[in-house]
């Protein structure tokens, strides 16, 4: 079991997209069904494989949708230990190299936002980062090569 910890929006965020894919999601492919039937033989009809193969696709989809949701745990932020970069915390770094100061916030794949300071744990950064603590050098294996950043605080 592959738990993942979420903030109580992003959690919210994926109910509401399984919620909407359950209703509305496969009403639309019903539709598509009746009226591709409509249209006579089923064995020369391309909209109705078409909307089958989507229809297929959509219940995969909502499958590892529901996965997702039953494995999440919602981060209590009272529990989160500030001593070291952990899930949720946010992170202020400064690359060594540069003197650049970045901020970022550790979150789980769905809710990873670059554009709003929010990076996966999964992602290069998020796990160079995780454990570190203040003063700390944490090394970053990036696509460009490795990445030397100072902790330079930690917090919520």
């Amino acid at each position: 079991m592959a738990v993942s910890y979420y903030t109580e929006e992003g959690l919210q965020k994926l109910k509401d997209e399984l919620r909407e894919l359950q209703t509305k999601g496969r009403a639309d492919i019903a539709k598509q069904i009746a009226e591709a039937r409509d249209k006579g033989d089923l064995s020369e009809n391309a909209e109705y494989d078409a909307a089958k193969d989507a229809q297929g696709l959509l219940e995969l989809k909502i499958a590892k949708l529901e996965k997702v949701v039953g494995d999440a745990r919602v981060m209590d932020a009272s529990q989160i230990d500030l001593s070291k970069v952990s899930v949720l915390s946010t992170v202020k770094i400064k690359n060594v190299k540069n003197g650049m100061e970045m901020k970022y916030t550790l979150v789980a794949e769905s809710e990873a936002d670059l554009k709003a300071g929010k990076v996966s744990v999964e992602s290069p950064i998020g796990k160079g980062l995780l454990g570190h603590k203040i003063g700390e050098i944490a090394t970053v294996e990036a696509p460009a090569g490795k990445i030397d950043f100072e902790i330079m605080d930690i917090s919520m």
